[in-house]
C-alpha cells in the first residue's frame, strides 16, 4: 500500500512538473505583454506590472498593425478548411468503414501512409499548380492543400466502425437514404470525435506560418501569425511587449476554445463510441 502511494506521489510530481513546463511559457509571455521594454528581462519580483505599459502595448498590439483584421483572415481560412475537411472526411470515413468494395484496404492504406508525407514534400507541386491557375494570395490558395485531412479519416473511421450495424439496418427499412444516414444518425453520434478533430485543426492552422509565408502575398489577406512579424525589431528590442501582446491576443481564442471543448475534447480521444 505504501508502494502504491509512493508511486502516485512520484506520478503526480512529474504531471505537476510537466504541467509547470508547459503553462510558464504562456504565463511569461503574458508577463511581457504587461511590462515595458527594460523590465520584460528583469526578475520576476522587480516590478509588478504597471497599467500604463498594459495599455500602450496592447494598444500597439490592436493599431501599430491591423491585428483584428489579421484574426479576422484566420477565422476565414481555419473555419472554411474545418468546414470541409468535415463533409470530405465524414463521408469517406463512413463509406471505408461500413461499405464492402473492391479496393476498400487499399484505399484506407493509403490515407494511413499520407500521414506520414509532410507538407513541405507536396508545397513545390501545389504552389506550381496554384499559379497556374491564378490562386496565390487568396483564401482559396490557403485552403486547397487541407480540403481533406487523412487524420481525420483515420479518426473518423474509428469511431463510425463501432457504430453499431443494425441501427443503420433499421434506418434503411425506414427508408432513408444513406445521405440522410450520415446527417441524421451518424454526425450527431460522431459529435465528440469531430470536436477532438476539430481542435487539433483549428490550432494548427490558426498557428500555421509555413503556407501562408508561400501564398500570401497581400497584407489584407495576411492570418495571424503573419501579424507576429510586423512587431519584429533587428534584434526584438523596443517592440518585444508589443509583440508579447499581439502573441497574447492571437493564442487567447485557441485556450478558450479548448477549455470550452475541453470534455468533448476528451470524448473524442479516448473513443468512447455509443453508449
Amino acid at each position: 500500500m505504501a508502494r502504491f502511494s509512493l508511486r502516485q506521489i512520484l506520478a503526480h510530481a512529474v504531471l505537476l512538473g510537466g504541467a509547470v513546463l508547459m503553462i510558464y511559457p504562456f504565463f511569461w509571455m503574458w508577463r511581457a505583454s504587461t511590462q515595458a521594454p527594460g523590465q520584460i528581462f528583469g526578475s520576476l519580483h522587480d516590478v509588478p506590472p504597471i497599467l500604463a505599459s498594459i495599455a500602450d502595448n496592447y494598444a500597439r498590439a490592436l493599431f501599430d498593425s491591423p491585428l483584428p483584421r489579421f484574426m479576422l483572415n484566420g477565422v476565414i481560412m481555419t473555419g472554411g478548411i474545418l468546414l470541409f475537411q468535415i463533409l470530405t472526411t465524414v463521408t469517406c470515413a463512413y463509406a471505408l468503414a461500413k461499405f464492402d468494395f473492391r479496393g476498400r484496404r487499399l484505399i484506407f492504406a493509403i490515407v494511413l501512409i499520407s500521414l506520414s508525407v509532410p507538407a513541405q514534400a507536396t508545397a513545390l507541386p501545389i504552389f506550381i499548380v496554384l499559379a497556374k491557375f491564378g490562386l496565390l494570395d487568396t483564401y482559396t490558395g490557403v485552403m486547397i492543400p487541407y480540403l481533406t485531412s487523412g487524420f481525420a479519416i483515420f479518426l473518423f473511421h474509428q469511431f463510425i466502425r463501432s457504430f453499431p450495424d443494425e441501427i443503420l439496418l433499421a434506418a434503411r427499412l425506414d427508408g432513408m437514404s444513406e445521405v440522410e444516414i450520415v446527417i441524421r444518425i451518424i454526425l450527431p453520434a460522431m459529435t465528440p470525435a469531430i470536436a477532438a478533430f476539430s481542435i487539433f485543426s483549428i490550432t494548427f492552422h490558426w498557428n500555421d506560418l509555413y503556407w501562408p509565408m508561400i501564398v500570401i502575398r497581400s497584407i489584407d489577406l495576411a492570418p495571424p501569425t503573419l501579424g507576429l512579424l510586423f512587431f519584429r525589431g533587428q534584434e526584438g528590442g523596443d517592440s518585444f511587449g508589443p509583440l508579447m501582446a499581439c502573441a497574447t491576443l492571437i493564442t487567447a481564442p485557441l485556450i478558450l476554445l479548448f477549455l470550452a471543448a475541453q470534455r468533448r475534447f476528451v470524448q473524442g480521444v479516448t473513443m468512447t463510441g455509443v453508449k
